[in-house]
């Protein structure tokens, strides 16, 4: 196979990767195009190697359209399995919104950014002055009801199948992303939330995201989906991504992809 990454953080550990700078692709598009797959690009790349170059992409573009933004994944689940989403409300940032907002959920509530990770931008609100101190800062209003948790469950989902999951406890006692002092722990993870991410990532395409699932009197609710999720549970864990990524990728190879052709000389 002839792979190009354009992230080579992400695929050191995968042989014969032709690692590129992002700004690159235009430049070398003959290379690109020639490629049996190209990994981990930016999200603003999509179109261009999608529907100009027509290559494949990994992850998949619903990888990235519905693990980059929680707007996309909340509408998703919404028509996929609303019972496993906790009450959303996805409003313009607006005062008339804003009270829309308080008269659908209570105190307190999380108001999330569209596009973070890592726990940031992800805020728990105990009141109305600080929702309105909030808002004006937001590009639209998005709040989730607040679920009474001590822990939640990360769920690496990579190719077709999970790969890991682990318990982040403790944090900063609001989050529990590892980035933000959560602890990891891989005992007594029940099956039904990997049955449950199973079927999510299969029907939706997805393949290769980090799950965030919360339990709540023995009801599973999904919270996200990061598409570049850490790699600390991975590690922990001793489980080598690249070489599960490889698999996966060969897998989805035609008989012709010839790992002996030699690349392209670069466009320009």
């Amino acid at each position: 196979m002839r792979l190009i990454s354009f992230d080579p953080f992400r695929t050191l550990g995968i042989p014969g990767v032709t690692h590129l700078k992002p700004e690159e692709m235009l430049r070398r598009r003959a290379e690109v195009a020639a490629a049996d797959w190209v990994l981990f690009p930016e999200q603003w790349q999509l179109d261009a190697l999608l529907y100009a170059l027509k290559v494949r992409v990994f992850p998949s573009p619903q990888s990235y359209l519905l693990g980059q933004d929680k707007v996309r994944f909340t509408r998703t689940l919404s028509a996929l399995c609303p019972e496993h989403l906790p009450e959303t409300l996805i409003l313009p940032a607006t005062a008339e919104a804003m009270q829309q907002l308080l008269d659908t959920l209570t105190f307190p509530l999380v108001v999330k950014l569209p596009r973070s990770s890592m726990g940031l931008g992800v805020h728990r609100i105990e009141h109305r002055r600080a929702l309105s101190t909030l808002l004006p800062t937001l590009p639209l209003l998005y709040a989730q009801e607040y679920l009474d948790i001590d822990r939640d469950l990360r769920v690496v989902w990579v190719g077709d199948e999970v790969l890991c999951a682990y318990w982040r406890r403790d944090g900063d006692g609001f989050h529990h992303n590892v980035a933000r002092g959560g602890r990891i722990d891989f005992d007594g993870v029940p099956a039904a939330p990997l049955e449950l991410v199973t079927r999510v990532a299969r029907h939706l395409g997805i393949d290769h995201g980090g799950f965030d699932l919360a339990e709540v009197a023995g009801h599973w609710y999904l919270i996200e989906l990061n598409t570049r999720f850490g790699n600390a549970g991975l590690r922990e864990h001793g489980i080598d991504l690249s070489a599960h990524i490889l698999a996966y990728l060969q897998s989805q190879s035609s008989p012709d992809d010839n790992p002996d052709h030699p690349p392209l000389q670069a466009a320009g």
